[in-house]
């Protein structure tokens, strides 16, 4: 059996476990929560995360045909539209080290994905790829968001080339922060088991081991943001979509023609430089770049390097 297949029914292993361990609050009916006191107190915390941001911003929520989209609106009205995508259980609060920077001329719309804890609302069935176009078509639908840059994170990397390869899209200029699941399969599923332990058996201890293998400096994360992003592990029940995030094909992503910029840290658990490899020989419009002491939380881990990188690439 391959490594990705076998770290595949690890993963399917730990939901099915997980789905038993919250059997008893089926009362509570919610697709994302297993008790309505834990939704109230991971919203509790996202708000305090969400003042992080120390820029003026707008909350909107957005209706869809598989619930109601929260958004984060940010920047000058005049400014190009951006479209923020956050990575796994992350919320759009993790942009709270370059929301000031990317937020200065352009004009953000952070959206919080429908199948994780945030301040968005599932109220339909788990999302098939399919759908997950649609819903986030209808936000840009609703705002009328045309030829607009993306930025994708981890799992929100993911998503962004999802978009990018459908034949309509009004996707101008695309980047990649260590996009999970992309380009190949996640580099070294055995490090990265401890995030799916946390997923069952969420502790203070998991949680810090988690942390230190996905970022180089842990140290740097406020821990206002920490305790949201430990309460978005402990409380929200598991799912299979991940398993749905499978590498895209050479044709899709030949079909890309955007402008694109990948960045991955050098101590990715994610990524590797055969990720950048596969991206540079099948987007013939795109950059990459390895950003030294980084994980896959780059975006935290060297802020600045990552801001400026974004920047000069988007402007």
């Amino acid at each position: 059996m391959s490594t990705s297949k076998t770290f595949a029914t690890f993963f399917l292993i730990i939901l099915i476990l997980a789905g038993c361990s919250s059997s008893k609050e089926a009362k509570f009916d919610d697709y994302v929560f297993k008790t309505k006191s834990d939704k109230q107190n991971y919203i509790a915390a996202y708000d305090k995360a969400l003042k992080l941001w120390d820029i003026s911003y707008t909350e909107e929520n957005v209706k869809t045909s598989f619930g109601t989209a929260h958004v984060i609106i940010a920047g000058p009205q005049n400014g190009k539209s951006l479209v923020l995508l956050h990575g796994m259980d992350a919320s759009s609060t993790m942009w709270y080290p370059n929301i000031k920077v990317l937020a200065k001329n352009h004009r953000v719309y952070a959206i919080d994905f429908l199948m994780e804890p945030n301040k968005s609302t599932l109220t339909a069935k788990p999302l098939s790829s399919e759908e997950i176009v649609t819903c986030y078509n209808e936000v840009f639908d609703h705002y009328k968001l045309k030829k607009f840059d993306i930025v994708g994170a981890s799992r929100g990397g993911w998503i962004a080339t999802l978009l990018a390869i459908q034949k309509t899209n009004s996707i101008d200029k695309i980047v990649l922060l260590s996009p999970a699941q992309t380009f190949k399969f996640i580099d070294k599923p055995r490090k990265t088991s401890s995030a799916l332990l946390l997923k069952l058996f969420p502790s203070e201890k998991k949680f810090s081991k988690t942390l230190k293998t996905f970022s180089t400096h842990p140290e740097k994360i406020s821990p206002i943001y920490n305790r949201q992003f430990y309460l978005a592990n402990k409380y929200a029940k598991s799912n299979s979509s991940m398993l749905k995030m499978t590498p895209f094909s050479d044709k899709e992503l030949e079909s890309i023609q955007n402008p694109v910029l990948i960045l991955i840290g050098d101590n990715d658990v994610i990524n590797s430089e055969e990720s950048l490899e596969r991206a540079k020989k099948y987007l013939k419009n795109s950059k990459t770049e390895i950003i030294k002491d980084a994980g896959h939380f780059l975006s935290i881990d060297q802020s600045k390097i990552v801001n400026d990188a974004v920047i000069n690439f988007l402007e």
